[in-house]
C-alpha cells in the first residue's frame, strides 16, 4: 500500500504565519499605551480592551485544535490572515469605542487562528524547537522594527492596529506553499480520522504544562501591558525613550533566541525551562522597582533576552507531547488565554498595590509555576515514534512487519516437514505506537543439510 502520510510543511510559511499572530502580543504595551492617551478609556479600560483582543485569540485555538487536519492549513491561514485586515483595519479607521472593541476582537480571533495553524505545523516538524526559534527571531525583529518606527509617525490609536493588519497582508504569499483542504479517498480521510481522533498521548503532563503556561503567560503579560506606564510614570521616560528600549529589549530576545536555537537540545528542556523562569521572575522585580532609565532599560533588556528562550523551549516541549500538533495547539491557546488576562491582571495589581507590589505578586507566581514546567519536561524526554518517524529511522519495510504481525508469538509455521523456523528480533518500541517482535523466516539447520546434498544425488543418479 502507498505512503499517504503527509511530508512536513516547509519551514518559512509557518515562520510568517508565526510572526504574523504573534505580532498582536508583541505590541500589546503601545496599543493599550494609545488607546488610553487617545480616547476616552482608563488605563485599566484600555487594559481590558487588550485583553479581549488576546481572548479572541484564544478562543480561536481552542476552537480549531482538532479541526486543522481537517479543513487544511492554507483555507484556515488565509481565512486568519484576512480577519486581522478586516478586524484591525476596522479599528484603525475609527474612533468609535464600540468598532474598535469589535474590530480588536475579530482581529484577536484572526490571529489566534494563524497562530494555531502555525503551531500544528510547527509541532509536525523534525526539528520543532529550531522552527519556533526561527519564528521568535522573525516576531522579534519585526515588532522591534515597529517600536523604533512607530513613536515617528506621530501620534493616535490607529498606527498599531494598522501596522498589525500590514503584517497579516505582507504575510499572505506564504498561504500558497501550505496544503490544502483534505480531498483525498473518502476511505483515506475515514483512516486518517481514526488516526487523528485517538487519545491524547500525556494527558496529565500536557494539562501541567498547559496550566503552569497560562499562568506564566499571564505573569508575562501583566507587565508587558504595563510596562509603557512603568516608564513613563515611574521612570520618567519619553515615548520615544521608551520606544528605544523597547526595540532594544526585542533585539536582545533576538540575540537570546539565537543562542538557543545554537545550543539546541544539549541542555535538554527542563534546565533552559525552570532556570529561565526563575531569572525572569528576578526581571520582572527589577523592572517593575525601576525610578530611573538605567534599572528600567536593564530590567527590560534582560527579561526580553530570557523571555522567548523559554518560550521556544515551551513550545518544543508541547510539540514534543503530540506530533499531530494538538497539545501545541492547545497549549498556545492557554498560552494565549493567559495572555489575554495579562493586562488586565497588570492595571488591577498597579492600581491596588502600586507598580512595586505588582512586580512582587507577578515574581512570586513565575517562582511557583517553575518546577511543574520543568518537572514536565524532565517527564517528556523526546518526541512520541510514530509511522513516519519508524520510516525515517530505517525501520523494516511495511511488507516485513505485516509478515511478522501474522504470526503468534512463539509459534512455528508448518510449511513442509520444518523447512522454516521462526526467529524473533526485539524491535524499537515507544510509545503511543507499539509495534510487535519482527519476526525473519529462515531455514532450519536440517532444511539447509538437506539443500546442500540434494546436487550430489543427482550426479550419482546421472553416473
Amino acid at each position: 500500500m502507498p505512503d499517504r502520510t503527509p511530508a512536513p510543511p516547509a519551514a518559512w510559511p509557518l515562520v510568517a504565519l508565526f510572526t504574523s499572530g504573534y505580532v498582536a502580543p508583541y505590541l500589546l504595551p503601545t496599543v493599550v499605551g494609545r488607546l488610553d492617551a487617545h480616547l476616552p478609556l482608563s488605563p485599566a479600560q484600555a487594559g481590558l480592551i487588550g485583553s479581549v483582543l488576546l481572548l479572541g485569540s484564544a478562543a480561536a485555538g481552542f476552537t480549531l485544535a482538532s479541526r486543522i487536519p481537517r479543513h487544511g492549513p492554507r483555507p484556515l491561514a488565509r481565512l486568519g490572515l484576512l480577519l486581522p485586515v478586516l478586524g484591525y483595519g476596522t479599528a484603525a479607521a475609527t474612533a468609535q469605542l464600540p468598532l474598535v472593541i469589535a474590530g480588536a476582537v475579530l482581529g484577536g480571533f484572526g490571529s489566534g487562528t494563524v497562530t494555531a495553524v502555525a503551531a500544528s505545523g510547527i509541532a509536525a516538524q523534525r526539528d520543532p524547537h529550531r522552527t519556533s526559534s526561527l519564528g521568535l527571531l522573525s516576531v522579534s525583529a519585526t515588532a522591534g522594527a515597529l517600536y523604533l518606527t512607530l513613536p515617528r509617525l506621530g501620534g493616535g490609536h490607529w498606527l498599531p492596529f494598522a501596522a498589525i493588519a500590514l503584517v497579516a497582508l505582507v504575510c499572505w504569499p506564504a498561504t500558497g506553499r501550505l496544503d490544502g483542504a483534505d480531498r483525498t479517498d473518502p476511505r483515506d480521510r475515514t483512516d486518517s480520522a481514526v488516526r487523528t481522533s485517538g487519545r491524547l498521548p500525556y494527558p496529565r503532563a500536557g494539562m501541567v504544562l498547559a496550566g503552569a503556561l497560562m499562568l506564566w503567560s499571564l505573569a508575562q503579560n501583566a507587565l508587558w501591558g504595563v510596562s509603557g506606564r512603568i516608564g513613563a510614570q515611574q521612570a520618567g521616560l519619553s515615548e520615544v525613550t521608551l520606544g528605544m528600549v523597547f526595540a532594544a529589549a526585542l533585539g536582545a530576545g533576538l540575540l537570546g533566541v539565537t543562542a538557543a536555537s545554537a545550543l539546541g537540545a544539549r541542555l535538554g528542556r527542563a534546565v533552559p525551562v525552570g532556570v529561565g523562569t526563575v531569572v525572569i521572575a528576578c526581571c520582572v522585580v527589577l523592572a517593575s522597582h525601576a525610578r530611573d532609565l538605567g534599572s528600567f532599560a536593564a530590567g527590560e533588556i534582560l527579561w526580553n533576552a530570557v523571555y522567548p528562550v523559554v518560550l521556544s523551549y515551551a513550545i518544543g516541549l508541547a510539540a514534543a507531547l503530540d506530533p499531530r500538533g494538538r497539545w501545541a495547539v492547545l497549549v498556545g491557546s492557554a498560552s494565549s488565554l493567559g495572555v489575554a488576562c495579562g493586562p488586565v491582571t497588570g492595571s488591577l495589581l498597579a492600581e491596588g498595590a502600586g507598580f512595586p507590589g505588582m512586580g512582587l505578586v507577578l515574581g512570586g507566581l513565575l517562582l511557583a509555576v517553575a518546577g511543574p514546567m520543568a518537572a514536565v519536561a524532565l517527564h517528556v524526554g523526546g518526541r512520541p515514534l510514530t509511522p513516519g518517524s519508524v520510516r525515517r529511522r530505517g525501520g523494516a519495510p511495511a511488507a516485513v512487519l505485516a509478515a511478522g504481525a501474522g504470526t503468534p508469538a512463539g509459534s512455528v509455521p508448518r510449511v513442509g516437514a520444518q523447512e522454516l523456523e521462526v526467529v524473533e528480533l526485539p524491535q524499537l518500541r515507544a510509545r503511543p505506537l507499539r509495534l510487535p517482535p519482527l519476526r525473519v523466516l529462515l531455514l532450519s539447520p536440517a532444511a539447509a543439510r538437506r539443500g546442500r546434498e540434494r546436487p550430489r544425488r543427482r550426479t550419482r543418479t546421472g553416473v
